[in-house]
């Protein structure tokens, strides 16, 4: 028998993923999913779908999933994880969940330093329902609401969600990734597996930030998305490290 090279990890289903070509969704569920299974975490994961396209993720995690209502994704991951307090909790948001109807969830959960994990997919759009701009649509972004281009006057900055957080005290490890070369996405599983790590040892709120791509809303190839976050989101929402206690304790 010939050596296996690559098998599919055990952290997903069978299940076929259900979205759009080149939306980088299905990268972001398997880096998550092998690092689960790499630190022996599926047996104890509990994991919160948030409503958007990921919604259906709790058919794809081969672990634990509790579905939350519309960007309270970390209020429920809260009361999980304070009454299971032995298991690994992880939120998996898009920007429009996290940013806009769940910024005040979020923000409060890494202010009280819960000790959970929150995997944020950023890709500057509303994607599940229509186009729409959402908090960190770019600036001259076009959207089905903003068809002219996003612009300061009218509708302010995107938001930085990573720099934020990094400013509140009790935040653990913040960390912004990309998923546009095989090096980035090594980087990015490292980083997802850092972050579990820093829960296991009860450190304290992890954040890992996704720049993903949406080909579809956005009106481009899976070529050209990939190459719009490389020369438009990443350079007004720059990736690396914004917050790591390193080894001190998160409770401090």
């Amino acid at each position: 028998m010939g050596q296996i090279v690559y098998k599919k990890t055990k952290g997903l289903t069978d299940l076929p993923l259900t979205y759009c070509p080149g939306c980088t969704h299905g990268i972001i569920h398997k880096l998550v999913a092998e690092v689960m299974e790499e630190l022996g975490l599926l047996d104890k994961a509990i994991g919160i779908a948030s409503v958007g396209c990921s919604v259906m993720s709790y058919y794809f995690f081969n672990c634990d999933m509790i579905q939350a209502a519309h960007g309270r994704a970390c209020a429920v991951a809260t009361g999980i994880k304070r009454t299971n307090p032995d298991n690994i909790v992880f939120s998996y948001q898009g920007d429009g969940d996290l940013a806009s109807i769940g910024i005040a969830e979020t923000i409060h959960a890494a202010n009280r330093g819960e000790n959970i994990t929150v995997i944020f997919v950023n890709n500057a759009i509303y994607g599940m329902t229509g186009g729409q701009m959402a908090p960190t649509s770019l600036i001259g972004q076009k959207t089905t609401t903003s068809p002219y281009g996003r612009n300061l006057e009218d509708h302010g900055m995107p938001i930085m969600i990573s720099e934020m957080f990094a400013t509140i005290p009790r935040a653990a490890y913040i960390e912004r990734v990309s998923l546009t070369t095989p090096n980035k996405v090594k980087k990015a599983k490292e980083s997802v597996r850092k972050a579990f790590q820093y829960q296991i040892d009860k450190k304290g709120f992890t954040m890992i930030e996704f720049l993903s791509t949406c080909p579809v809303n956005w009106g481009m190839t899976p070529i050209e998305a990939m190459k719009w976050v490389d020369n438009s989101m990443s350079k007004y929402y720059p990736l690396g490290v914004f917050k790591d206690i390193g080894e001190k304790d998160g409770n401090n």
